[in-house]
């Protein structure tokens, strides 16, 4: 029998060979081409129209720096974040020893901060106004760069403050996401946009935030594998 011209033998074949592919991606996740923008539940109008053809290259990401859920050996308090830069990853304490661990991009030797902050504000597609420091190192800046997605701040901002003073440090976004796992920042730690969205819409004004110095992370902070 022909079903369009394709036997039924040939269908029921491409079939039962979609339905196996379909059952190792499920597993093992999609091979082939670098992933492009992940879909979330927590994107705006805005995200969505930034995100779809952004102006910086798609980049692929090692699964080790991939959003997921790990066990969490720590004993920070839920909604607590804990950046590990040593590592370059950056948790948001769950519930029941968990954490939901991001890649991250960290600081350079000597531009790294450490220490224990609370988030003082949140920013949606923030602008970028250059430190001294940044203006010294890097060159001719701009004086302000309006927010959107090929502003270095990325899709959200939170803003770490100690004492309630601006430590100058930053939990953001990136417009270069083909850097996450490595130290090349000014020092503020940086997310891709879409995990950076997702922190953002799971943290509350005032969360206590760690960040670790270097040799200061634990062996065991966290392992995969979480269910």
């Amino acid at each position: 029998m022909l079903v369009t011209g394709i036997t039924a033998t040939t269908l029921l074949t491409s079939v039962a060979t979609a339905s196996a592919q379909n059952f190792f991606e499920a597993l093992f996740g999609r091979m082939g081409a670098p992933p492009g923008p992940v879909p979330d539940a927590n994107f705006t109008v805005r995200d969505r129209q930034q995100l779809a053809n952004p102006p910086y290259r798609q980049a692929w990401i090692a699964p080790a720096y991939r959003r997921q859920i790990v066990r969490y050996h720590r004993k920070e308090a839920p909604g607590t974040i804990l950046v590990d830069t040593d590592a370059r990853y950056v948790y948001l304490v769950l519930p029941e020893g968990k954490a939901i661990r991001y890649g991250a991009i960290v600081g350079e030797d000597a531009q790294a901060w450490s220490g224990v902050a609370t988030v003082g504000r949140k920013e949606e597609w923030p602008g970028w106004t250059p430190t001294e420091g940044e203006r010294r190192r890097l060159g001719p800046l701009p004086s302000y760069v309006e927010g959107g997605a090929a502003n270095p701040m990325g899709a959200r901002a939170l803003y770490l403050y100690v004492s309630g003073q601006d430590t100058l440090y930053r939990i953001h976004g990136t417009n270069q996401p083909g850097w996450i796992g490595h130290a090349i920042s000014s020092g503020c730690i940086r997310l891709t946009n879409e995990d950076v969205i997702d922190l953002y819409s799971r943290v509350k004004m005032g969360a206590i935030v760690v960040v670790l110095g270097p040799k200061q992370g634990a062996a065991h902070t966290a392992s995969a594998n979480a269910f």
